[in-house]
């Protein structure tokens, strides 16, 4: 097994790269882990998010992923914003977008630095694979079992320093390594996560059902959002930062440091009237080489169109019609929904 002088060359590699967290812990998972994952997927919290149950046997045991893998680097880089991740959502003519999405793709980011970190591994003649959220890979409880922090009762990893501000990536590698101790959990009695869902999509704590979740019904899911959600919606059109941004680990994180997370000015606050107009090119140009492109212009329209609905601004009537016009049937019908709720809020 390799040496502690070893684990501190590549710590100190890590750093120079830029991230912000690195643990060590062997390539297996516990039993429960496993299990956990099989009750979500029997529950069917997972949605319309098929891949997850397609290679579930892989994402449960990092061995089955890869089976050369014997440790794995778990790497983490702060996102945490300069201000109030929610100080949009008193602010109904703009849209709210996730802190992880005001700038560039994160995982192009995060993928460039594994690789290099990589290369410095295999250069010991040991085999390396680097993942960002694109593989089967249960990111956040290997973060945890490396020490980077543990799985808050939001089931996302909350870290003593960096509070709920992580993005994860991990180098999986045939190199022996010594373990880091995991870290216990200092959620305790504490429960702002779950109270500030606005759709109560936690069944429980460390439960997340993903049907019920704003960060799900507006990027992973496909057609129309059930209406029983529409409302608590507000104006998020891109994801749902509550439940992270209410919890109290957050007071010890500093802003990110990376420049290319750093919120974009035209998406710090974008107006409702404006995300509205764009056509399919728009919004390719808008959100080339963000997180925001993959989703499509389709979907985009139908949560900006949603949030135009919420919005209590007889201002926007008009934008609201043209969006119940739309070739798109999805946007079409969200767009007619916006316009019977702006009609409601003008009726005496």
């Amino acid at each position: 097994m390799a040496g502690a002088d070893l684990k501190a060359q590549i710590t100190a590699r890590a750093e120079a790269l830029g991230f912000d967290a690195i643990g060590f812990c062997s390539a297996t998972l516990p039993p429960e882990t496993r299990q956990r994952l099989n009750a979500f997927l029997a529950a069917g919290r997972h949605g319309g998010m098929g891949w997850m149950e397609e290679r579930a046997d892989q994402r449960a045991h990092p061995q089955a992923l890869w089976p050369e893998a014997v440790s794995v680097i778990s790497l983490g880089l702060s996102y945490a914003p300069e201000g109030d991740a929610l100080a949009n959502l008193a602010r109904p003519e703009v849209g709210n977008i996730s802190v992880y999405a005001r700038h560039r793709d994160y995982h192009d980011i995060i993928k460039g630095r594994l690789k290099h970190l990589a290369q410095y591994i295999a250069t010991r003649g040991e085999g390396v694979k680097v993942f960002v959220d694109t593989a089967p890979v249960m990111e956040k409880p290997l973060a945890a079992q490396a020490g980077l922090g543990w799985q808050g009762k939001h089931t996302n990893l909350v870290s003593r320093t960096h509070g709920s501000w992580l993005f994860l990536g991990e180098i999986f590698t045939t190199l022996a390594l010594e373990p880091d101790a995991p870290h216990p959990d200092r959620c305790g009695s504490c429960t702002a996560c779950q109270t500030a869902c606005p759709t109560a999509a936690f069944p429980a704590p460390y439960q997340l059902d993903a049907r019920r979740c704003i960060s799900y019904l507006t990027i992973e899911h496909a057609g129309p959002i059930p209406e029983e959600f529409r409302a608590a919606m507000g104006n998020r059109i891109y994801g749902c930062d509550d439940c992270l941004a209410v919890c109290p680990w957050n007071k010890f994180a500093q802003a990110g440091r990376e420049q290319k997370l750093a919120a974009r000015e035209d998406l710090t606050a974008p107006l409702l009237a404006e995300l509205a107009t764009l056509d399919d090119a728009g919004f390719r140009q808008k959100f080339s080489g963000s997180p925001i492109k993959r989703i499509g212009r389709n979907r985009f329209a139908r949560n900006v169109a949603i949030a135009i609905g919420n919005s209590a601004a007889p201002a926007l009537l008009p934008t609201a019609q043209t969006l119940a016009a739309d070739e798109d049937p999805v946007v079409a019908e969200a767009g007619k929904w916006a316009v019977a709720r702006l009609h409601s809020e003008l009726a005496p």
